[in-house]
């Protein structure tokens, strides 16, 4: 079995400004002597390093097929991706794709997919665990007058990060828990629409963002855990378990991902499964009894 490494597309970059430094600068003017260095220190840094981003897309059809064969289980949302491809090409719009929610079993690939699917398109991936967190202001960021608040993650990747249009990955969306006063999907209503999203206030910064090309991409197990107008604004793919076959390449694809992220990498068969990499197994397992 071969499975190749998706390559990384050259994208065309155009620039687009995520906030205006007009309000940037008239924030920090305005703001009290006792106000939050943080928001201080934020506003500043938002002027050194400007409002430009990269905002990409492809120069021509990515090797979308090179990708279903590493993630045979995602054929249905990526022909759907192709088709939106397609009609960015064809015209000098910016790259613009529906926000999607992939439902399905743990362990199927549904983050790995998102994290290859931001290399085939040649932009930034981001990564925010639902599951793990419990403040409702981790998407919209918290109000500066509170004790160690900072902005949220959208925030974070449009103003830190280098491009206007990242993947951001959503992960377990439907184990997301807050309290009765933040809701850690209320950010969601009007960042997953184009309109809202292009304003999109954080709540530490209270500059607007434009968080509009955004490619959203949001994991789940069980989708009545999910509010139904979330749902609304997203295409929503229910990926199967793959077979045999289905996951041994996704196997190889996210050890391909592994070995050639790190130097040591090279020091490890490319193939899983194969004779070389079962006559180090056992090299390695005979020099582990040999220690003990």
């Amino acid at each position: 079995m071969t499975t190749a490494m998706v390559k990384q597309e050259i994208a065309v970059a155009s620039f687009s400004k995520v906030y205006d430094l007009d309000q940037v600068e008239t924030a920090l003017n305005e703001l009290s002597e006792g106000a939050s260095d943080a928001l201080r220190s934020t506003y500043e840094k938002m002027l050194k390093v400007g409002n430009l981003r990269f905002c990409v897309k492809p120069n021509r059809m990515p090797s979308i097929d090179d990708l279903i064969g590493s993630l045979p289980n995602f054929t249905e949302p990526l022909d759907d991706i192709r088709k939106q491809v397609a009609l960015c090409l064809e015209t000098d719009d910016r790259l613009e794709l529906m926000p999607i929610l992939l439902l399905g079993d743990p362990g199927i690939g549904k983050t790995h997919f998102a994290k290859q699917l931001s290399r085939l398109l040649g932009t930034a991936y981001h990564y925010v665990a639902m599951s793990s967190l419990t403040a409702g202001w981790i998407l919209s960021g918290a109000s500066s007058q509170w004790k160690n608040a900072k902005p949220g993650k959208v925030f974070d990747a449009l103003v830190h990060g280098s491009y206007a249009n990242p993947v951001i990955a959503v992960d377990e969306i439907d184990k997301a828990t807050g309290d009765s006063q933040y809701d850690p999907l209320g950010a969601l209503y009007a960042l997953l629409e184009h309109d809202t999203a292009q304003t999109f206030i954080d709540e530490f910064a209270e500059i607007p963002i434009n968080a509009g090309h955004v490619i959203w991409i949001a994991t789940a197990n069980d989708e009545r855990a999910i509010p139904e107008p979330i749902l609304n604004r997203m295409n929503v793919y229910e990926i199967p378990p793959p077979d045999r076959d289905g996951s041994r390449r996704i196997a190889q694809s996210i050890y391909n991902e592994i070995r050639s992220a790190h130097g040591w990498g090279q020091r490890f068969p490319a193939q899983l499964g194969g004779r070389r990499s079962t006559r180090w197994r056992r090299r390695r397992r005979v020099k582990c009894g040999a220690r003990s």
